[in-house]
Order: C-alpha cells, then structure tokens, then sequence
C-alpha cells in the first residue's frame, strides 16, 4: 500500500512537471486583431517567484545576484537561472520553481489552483502585490530556507495596458475585460484586470490551469473585449 502510495506521487509530481515545461516561457499571439496600436500577446504563466534582495541573500548567499537565463516579454524582466524548492504544509514539495527578475520589494509566490491542492494551501485569488491575509509557506535555496508567513497567491488573470491600449479599448485601470478564444477547446475568460502601466506593451497573463483548459496552443483566433 505505502509502494502504491508513493508511485501515485510520483506520477503526479511528473504530470505536473511536463505541463509546466509546456507552458514556460511560451508567448501566444493572438490572430484577427486589428486596428490597435500593439499586437495582442497571450503569455501562459507557469509557477513562479518574485523576492528581494533580503530574501535572495538568505537563500543564496550574500552579495547574491540574480543571474538572466531569458529575457521575458516586458523589457526589463527575465526569467533568471536561480531555481528553488517549495514545502507546504502537508510537507508536499514542488521542486524547480524559477525566481522571476529583477527583485522586487516584496516577495511572493504565484502558483495554480492545481498547486494549491496538492500543497495543501487554500490560495486566494489576488492581483499581484495585494498579500496580505495570504498564506505563507517555506522555501528552501542552496544556502538556506525562508518561511513566509504570507505571499503565496493564485495571481489573477490580468492584461497590461499602456496609455495607447486603454484608449483603443476604451477601458481604464483596474476595469474587467473578457479574452475569448477560439479552438477545439474554445472558451471565454471573463474578469481580466487591466493593469496600467505608461511603459508596458500589451500582454495578457493567464496560468497554467487557465491555458491547459481552452488548450490554447490549438487556438485559432483571441479577441479581448470589453
């Protein structure tokens, strides 16, 4: 029983994995739009971390530096090639989760729904920054180990917006918008944030679970409506 117990994990663990390298780093672009300013890009957004530089020194060691694996789709930003190991409170492990350049002010963790299950974390769903009332977690690097007592979120499904693309699409900051997708698997996202920024390029973050459900490498056409 306890050989069957652990090999179910284990395919789970693995599941999970090859879903996550499908979706890592993979950028949508949408088909049909036109007369905006910017292209329409839908980006997948695996499990990951945001920190500080306090917290990047705990786990790397002092004077550590983030170090550029990828440059990711908003100029400044890149996948970096640190790497750590989440343990939730159910003592469940998720190896590998990237940390997310350049550091920040706060630290946080985005993970799915489907993350949140098996690590045992009932997650809210928050637009990235608000962690407070969140539930925390540990987090172990080469040279030692946080535990958070908050920050661990399923970040909600949001679009960046320049000035140019709220005035094509007729919204403001914070307002709701819908992405429908066309496919095999064809669904409409509702609740997408607008998230403003004068020096962003248009770029809509959904998750994995998100992206596995419309199973939107088979898109045929993305529209963002309002």
């Amino acid at each position: 029983m306890q050989s069957s117990t652990l090999d179910r994990k284990l395919v789970e663990q693995l599941v999970r994995q090859v879903l996550r390298q499908q979706y890592e780093g993979r950028i949508f672009r949408a088909s049909g739009q036109s007369g905006g300013p910017n292209p329409l890009v839908v980006n997948v957004s695996a499990r990951h971390m945001h920190i500080t530089q306090e917290d990047l020194e705990v786990l790397f060691g002092k004077g550590s530096k983030l170090t550029k694996l990828k440059d990711l789709y908003q100029e400044g930003e890149f996948a970096s090639e640190q790497l750590v190991t989440l343990i939730g409170p159910r003592n469940r492990v998720i190896p590998n989760v990237r940390i997310l350049g350049p550091c920040r002010k706060m630290t946080q963790i985005e993970l799915s729904y489907t993350d949140g299950i098996f690590m045992g974390l009932d997650l809210p769903l928050r637009i990235s920054g608000d962690i407070e009332g969140t539930p925390g977690i540990v987090v172990i690097g080469p040279a030692g180990a946080l535990t958070l007592t908050k920050g661990v979120i399923r970040a909600a499904r949001h679009v960046h917006m320049n000035d140019a693309d709220m005035s094509y699409y007729g919204v403001k900051d914070g307002d709701a918008m819908k992405l429908r997708i066309a496919g095999p698997c064809g669904a409409t996202l509702e609740n997408m944030r607008v998230r403003y920024h004068p020096k962003v390029k248009l770029e809509i973050h959904i998750d994995t679970d998100e992206g596995n459900a419309c199973h939107l490498d088979s898109s045929t056409h993305m529209e963002l409506l309002k």
